[in-house]
C-alpha cells in the first residue's frame, strides 16, 4: 500500500471512530432515555402509587419530591379491580391519563380508602393532599 492510500485509510477510520464517538456522547441523557417509574403519594397516613410512563411526569414528580413550586394535584382515570403497581389496593390510575393540575372537582378527590370501598363512585380520582414520598425506578 503506498502512503497516500494510507492516509486516506486512517483519515477515514479516524472520521468513523470521531462519529462514533460523538454519536453516543452529549454528556445528558436523551430526555426519551428515562426509566418509567413509580410515584408513591401520602395523603393522610395511606400511600398509593402511580406509574410514570413519560419522561415529562418522571420529571414532574421529581420536582415535587424536590419540593418545586409545580402542579401538584395527581388526576386520572381509575382502573378498578386491577392493582398494578398500586399493591395493596385493588385498583390504580391508568398511566396514560395521569396529569398534575393547580386545582381540580371536589367529586374526584379523597382518600385511597374510598376508591378501594365504592365510596368514590367518580372514574376519575384527583387527591387534592397528596404529596409525593419517593420516585423510583419500575422494577
Amino acid at each position: 500500500m503506498n502512503s497516500g492510500a494510507a492516509r486516506k485509510t486512517i483519515s477515514a477510520a479516524a472520521s468513523v471512530a470521531l462519529l462514533l464517538g460523538l454519536a453516543g456522547c452529549t454528556g445528558v441523557p436523551a430526555a426519551d432515555t428515562v426509566t418509567p417509574s413509580v410515584a408513591t403519594f401520602e395523603i393522610e397516613g395511606q400511600t398509593f402509587k402511580i406509574e410514570l410512563v413519560t419522561p415529562e411526569l418522571v420529571q414532574h414528580a421529581e420536582a415535587l419530591l424536590a419540593g418545586k413550586e409545580v402542579p401538584a394535584i395527581p388526576v386520572g382515570r381509575i382502573v378498578r379491580d386491577d392493582p398494578s403497581v398500586n399493591e395493596p389496593w385493588t385498583w390504580h390510575i391508568d398511566p396514560a391519563t395521569l396529569e398534575f393540575a393547580d386545582f381540580t372537582t371536589e367529586v374526584c378527590d379523597g382518600l385511597p380508602e374510598y376508591v378501594e370501598d365504592g365510596t368514590l363512585t367518580s372514574d376519575t380520582y384527583c387527591p387534592w393532599l397528596a404529596k409525593v414520598t419517593a420516585v423510583e425506578p419500575l422494577d
